[in-house]
């Protein structure tokens, strides 16, 4: 799961070698922990949060698919 929010988010910023994903595990939950450059938060967040959302959605459904639950961070 780690692998796609890179893909991901690598897709979307100007700076790719910024991105950074950390993370964690505890029993069926997955903290993902996303880092970008600062100038392109605003491009992961969108307006109103939109683009943040949808990376949250495609997330929950890749862990969906292997019985687990994600929670997407973005700091």
């Amino acid at each position: 799961m780690k692998q796609i929010l890179l893909d991901i988010t690598r897709a979307l910023v100007e700076d790719p070698d910024a991105v950074t994903v950390s993370e964690k595990v505890s029993g069926d939950t997955v903290v993902l922990e996303l880092s970008v450059a600062k100038h392109d938060m605003g491009r992961v967040i969108g307006k109103e949060g939109k683009i943040a959302k949808s990376i949250r959605t495609v997330m929950r459904a890749a862990a969906a698919k292997e019985n687990k639950r994600v929670i997407v961070d973005i700091i």
